[in-house]
């Protein structure tokens, strides 16, 4: 007796979801991480499980939003990719043909749920039902994948206008660029190197902008690019942090608070010795809980706070 793939079952029960009405048409189908969580198993086997979808024409990638179920007037032809000669990969001739879009589409879904690291050409082209081979049509590599893929994300949500009062703008851009590292945590990573910088159009739309907001002060172009690379620095630090800590979770199984209980023993007995006496006296009323996001918001004040004053000791 045969036993069916993990994969499969999964697809067949998310399959029964989207024909019963339980998923309807443009609902975002369980991720990759969702899906580890309730069936557990590995997210090889979670990415699996949703190519077979993606090659049924049930469902499509959606960038910054995941993976949708496709309206039934956009399954016609796409019932599968099975070619004339019966081969997965090779998509018939009604089958949506791979564009540069749909290619981003699925690697930035991949990306999303799994992290950068785990992204691959050949993971992408799984995804997508096609041959590896078919992706170089329409990026060199890797790397010019993820550029593309940072230019769409940067692309997601506008800045808006340049507002008059420069704190307000940095303030403003501060929190636009949180919420792209927020949407999609592998951005912290891809955009780490300050001295070889991902030059993508939206990126440097949104460098143009925090100077805009910075054009009426007395600041030297010298100053602006250190307040843009301090700003931008700052938030970086805190989104690689975020990721850090969504990567322990995946990889314990186990929530923060639940990590806490476990070590709290240990941290008890190493302050109970006496060697950490400020240590001590911050935390003995037992109340504080550290919160990235408020954090962020600590740290965003007291560094605007920091260039206000810059910008008062050159207007004198």
């Amino acid at each position: 007796m045969t036993t069916e793939p993990p994969y499969r079952a999964i697809a067949a029960e998310l399959r029964r979801r989207v024909r019963s009405g339980e998923l309807a048409p443009g609902d975002r189908v369980p991720s990759t991480r969702a899906i580890t969580r309730e069936w557990g198993v590995a997210m090889a086997t979670a990415t699996k499980a949703l190519g077979v979808l993606r090659q049924e024409g049930l469902v499509r990638p959606e960038p910054g939003v995941g993976t949708v179920v496709v309206t039934p007037a956009g399954r016609a032809g796409r019932a599968g990719s099975m070619g004339p000669a019966g081969r997965a990969g090779q998509p018939g001739p009604d089958a949506e043909p791979l564009s540069r879009e749909r290619l981003v589409g699925a690697a930035l879904e991949l990306a999303d749920a799994e992290g950068l690291h785990a992204l691959t050409m050949r993971r992408v082209a799984t995804a997508l039902g096609v041959s590896t081979m078919a992706l170089y049509r329409h990026v060199p590599g890797k790397a010019e994948l993820v550029r593309l893929m940072a230019d769409a994300a940067c692309g997601e949500v506008p800045l808006g206008p340049v507002p008059t009062q420069w704190r307000t703008g940095l303030e403003q851009g501060a929190r636009w660029l949180r919420g792209v590292y927020s949407r999609h945590r592998w951005m912290a990573h891809a955009m780490a190197s300050f001295t070889r910088p991902v030059a993508t159009p939206n990126a440097l739309a949104y460098l143009e902008w925090v100077l805009r907001s910075l054009r009426g002060t007395p600041l030297t172009y010298e100053e602006k690019l250190h307040t843009h690379l301090l700003i931008f620095a700052y938030v970086q630090g805190l989104s690689m942090a975020d990721d850090l800590e969504e990567q322990a979770r995946q990889d314990t199984g186990i929530s923060d608070g639940e990590w806490m209980e476990q070590n709290e023993p240990r941290l008890d007995a190493l302050q109970a010795s006496g060697s950490y006496p400020e240590l001590n006296s911050v935390t003995s009323g037992g109340d504080f809980g550290l919160d990235l996001d408020a954090l962020f918001e600590f740290g965003l004040r007291r560094t605007l706070d920091g260039i206000a004053s810059m910008i008062d000791e050159t207007s004198g």
